[in-house]
């Protein structure tokens, strides 16, 4: 028979009851509704003023519509789980049931932002891996509710994948036990001044103030008058560049602090679960065979302060979804590898993948890179060079120019030291890049594809860039500049059976 709502019976199993969000969600709904409503609210209020000489009318219809709004969806919104899979239906007018398979589940968020965090009550998110737009989202739950909302799911999925046709699915097993991995230590922001974050706050920052501040709050160009003779537009740029040095990094070091307070990674047999988050926490969790690797980012500020930050490959959220989640936030170079070695070793630790020796790709890749480094310094040089033939620059400019040429060089040495790849204990392993060099991490079993791409210049130095394609991160992982034959001997070492179904041989040793 047709389920029925508030219970029932089909084919001898118990129909969960439809269930509702927490009342309190009355609150949070209409709040959110104005919020999305505000344009047309300013926009009635401010025509309703000028119309009436200031009286009420519209504009209250103008809050109620919106209130409205969000008490009704509260009230048709209902979800459940049954016989597998978790249902959400919502809406009035058009009515909407969304279904996802508890063996499709691929990550199941707990969010909850200041306004949840202060009703006591949390946002579940269950990614499905068919894209963001088919995710089902509970929001309104009581934070206890979806905690235990979480485990439950998490334990249902692996009972769903491990005995689907046990004679007691009904019945899923309790919450695996948790074992923690990493927990952050707030000393660790001092590393954030290292990273661009603080730059790219400190410049949208510069840009709110200049547009609300008065012109007179920004009349810097006062300072050259209070300083000695000669020294006046000097004092103006060590001003400047003081300000925006201590600012950013001021910045930087808040948003680290908000965004990770409190990250703690816990590892359960079949899951991994972050929570991070001061005002807004989040828990995210992922089964463990969704991790198909790691990527320890090395920007150069954090190189030379000692540090990196860790992510994690994460296959099957969906096209256009992130599939690099960030495990360790900036933080010493052994704590990232540690947390690696544990993700890529599978309860037993491997730092192999991340500390062994690579290969190197030869004079013709090193040539290459310092030439890519070089070539856009020489061009500008000439340029400023030209311009101050052409008197449209002063001849201190090309001494500025000239001071791009060692920089140049230096980035050039330094990406030809970065580059380099191996295969190692089953995975792939590609390190390239200075200003943010990064080395990927990928387990061969997680490889869909191999793609060989050659432009005009590396076929005359004997080059190809090998891209092993994957289902998480970027999509792909990229071994650059590499010879020919060392990348078709690297494909073939990964996966032998991928290559031997389009007939390809392991080619002879050079």
């Amino acid at each position: 028979g047709a389920d029925r709502e508030g219970g029932g019976r089909r084919r001898g199993r118990h129909v969960s009851d439809w269930q509702r969000l927490d009342p309190r969600m009355l609150v949070v709904e209409p709040v959110s509704e104005l919020r999305r409503f505000l344009p047309v609210l300013l926009g009635a209020l401010l025509a309703g003023g000028f119309a009436r000489g200031g009286g009420l009318g519209w504009e209250l219809l103008a809050v109620a519509v919106p209130v409205a709004i969000g008490v009704a969806r509260y009230l048709t919104t209902r979800y459940r789980i049954l016989d597998g899979r978790v249902e959400l239906r919502r809406g009035l007018l058009q009515r909407t049931l969304r279904t996802a398979q508890l063996d499709r589940v691929r990550t199941v968020d707990v969010t909850a932002s200041l306004v949840h965090r202060v009703l006591g009550l949390a946002t579940v998110r269950i990614g499905t891996g068919a894209g963001a737009e088919q995710d089902l989202e509970l929001d309104g739950l009581r934070a206890p509710q979806a905690q235990e909302l979480r485990e439950a799911l998490l334990a249902r999925v692996a009972h769903e994948a491990h005995a689907p046709d046990d004679a007691d699915a009904a019945a899923p097993p309790a919450a695996p036990t948790e074992r923690p991995v990493l927990r952050l230590d707030p000393g660790w922001a001092r590393y954030a001044p290292f990273t661009s974050a603080g730059v790219v706050a400190a410049a949208a920052l510069l840009g709110v103030a200049s547009q609300a501040l008065p012109d007179s709050a920004w009349r810097l160009d006062r300072l050259p008058d209070l300083a000695p003779a000669g020294w006046g537009w000097l004092l103006l740029v060590a001003v400047g560049v003081l300000a925006a040095a201590v600012s950013s990094a001021v910045l930087a070091v808040l948003g680290y602090l908000v965004a990770h307070w409190d990250l703690t990674l816990t590892r359960t047999p079949t899951q991994w679960r972050l929570t991070r988050g001061l005002l807004t926490t989040r828990e995210t969790s992922v089964e463990d065979a969704r991790l198909a690797g790691v990527v320890v980012r090395e920007p150069l500020g954090l190189r030379l302060a000692g540090a990196a930050e860790l992510g994690a490959v994460v296959t099957g959220l969906g096209q256009g979804e992130k599939g690099t989640l960030t495990l360790v936030p900036p933080a010493p170079r052994a704590v990232v590898d540690g947390v690696a070695g544990a993700v890529l070793g599978d309860d037993r630790p491997t730092d192999a993948p991340l500390t062994a020796p690579l290969r190197t790709h030869g004079p013709a890749a090193v040539r290459r890179r310092r030439l890519r480094a070089l070539a856009p310094a020489v061009v500008l040089v000439a340029l400023v060079a030209a311009s101050v033939v052409a008197d449209l620059l002063r001849p201190w400019s090309l001494v500025l120019a000239l001071l791009v040429l060692p920089a140049a060089i230096a980035l050039g040495e330094d990406r030809a030291r970065s580059l380099g790849h191996l295969a190692s204990e089953g995975f792939l392993v590609s390190r390239s890049g200075s200003l943010a060099r990064h080395r990927e991490v990928l387990g061969a079993e997680h490889v869909i594809g191999w793609t060989v791409r050659d432009t005009w210049f590396q076929r005359r130095s004997g080059l190809v860039t090998l891209e092993a394609t994957t289902a998480g991160g970027s999509q792909r992982v990229q071994v650059l500049d590499v010879p020919e034959h060392d990348g078709l001997v690297l494909a073939a070492a990964l996966t032998p059976d991928l290559l031997a179904e389009v007939g390809y041989r392991t080619p002879p040793s050079q």
